[in-house]
């Protein structure tokens, strides 16, 4: 999702992309294959120079100090950016951020805010200081939370709109000349007295105990800020339904139940589609004619 904004800065007039730095080449797949991050194959589709430092220490602050550059622009990076880096760049790092500032700062702000049932969201450009997601606001835009929207539709439809808007933004930032001008950007402190925080999601954070709280609206929403990652699931008691036992490929009844598709009917939420663990994903009514017993736990 950051690609349509890496592609928007190739538009800037008398702008130039210096290099790209992303993450290391990761194991992916079942069998494991080291696989480059989507902004490495940009930057090298581009023949653009791409650093992938594990660390950024002193050996990348050399490494990167060979490369001219103004600014920097940060999206989705996870990693911390030391004062030390930041430094080098004599214009700072603008921070894309998907939230209205200083409201969910942190790693999960989309799905916090789909979560908690906000009816809308943003994001904040911020020139990045030595506290993280603290810096002033340099622009920032409202986005409406569509109600069936998941994490990732949102995610994808807000680095969309960045990506329209950032050229502008970056110009009149960078501009010296508009001090007099109405379009002169005037970065704006945050109020920190108001900020709320969102925490780094892991796999334990997609389970969803469907068995108190199935039928709530919450669910529904639990479910749609999971999507695509972590994933929402459940744990279920399965038996087949050819012997009423449980399934004798199965070690154990307890087994768990990705859950792939829903929608609401009247404020209840319907399962569509569900994947129980080692199976292939089913419709939910193929899964209970395979498991008329299972129940949620």
């Amino acid at each position: 999702f950051v690609i349509p904004v890496a592609d928007a800065l190739l538009t800037i007039p008398n702008c130039q992309l210096s290099a790209v730095v992303t993450n290391p080449d990761r194991p992916s797949g079942r069998k494991q294959i080291l696989t480059p991050s989507p902004m490495k194959q940009w930057a090298i589709d581009h023949k653009i120079p791409v650093l992938t430092p594990e660390k950024l220490d002193k050996d990348f602050e050399f490494r990167i100090s060979d490369f001219e550059f103004d600014i920097g622009i940060l999206a989705a990076y996870g990693k911390i950016i030391p004062q030390e880096v930041i430094d080098l760049f004599p214009k700072g790092i603008l921070v894309i951020h998907p939230s209205l500032l200083p409201k969910y700062r942190g790693a999960s702000p989309i799905q916090t805010a789909i979560l908690n049932g906000e009816k809308e969201t943003g994001i904040s450009i911020i020139a990045m200081d030595k506290k993280m997601y603290h810096g002033p606001v340099v622009h920032q835009f409202k986005e409406t939370i569509n109600p069936d929207e998941t994490a990732g539709e949102l995610t994808k439809r807000l680095f969309c709109k960045t990506a329209e808007i950032l050229p502008t933004v970056l110009t009149s930032y960078l501009d010296d000349k508009q001090s007099f001008s109405s379009n002169k950007i005037t970065p704006k402190e945050q109020d920190h007295q108001k900020a709320t925080f969102t925490k780094l999601l892991t796999k334990n954070d997609g389970f969803l105990n469907l068995a108190t709280k199935g039928e709530t609206f919450c669910a529904y929403n639990f479910i749609r800020a999971m999507s695509p990652w972590p994933g929402a699931w459940t744990m279920v008691s399965c038996h087949s339904r050819e012997s009423g036992n449980p399934d004798p490929r199965l070690r154990e009844d307890d087994k768990r139940l990705k859950i792939l598709k829903t929608h609401l009917e009247k404020g209840k939420l319907v399962l569509d589609e569900v994947q129980l663990e080692g199976k292939k994903p089913v419709s939910w009514a193929e899964f209970q004619k395979a498991y008329p017993e299972a129940k949620f736990f």
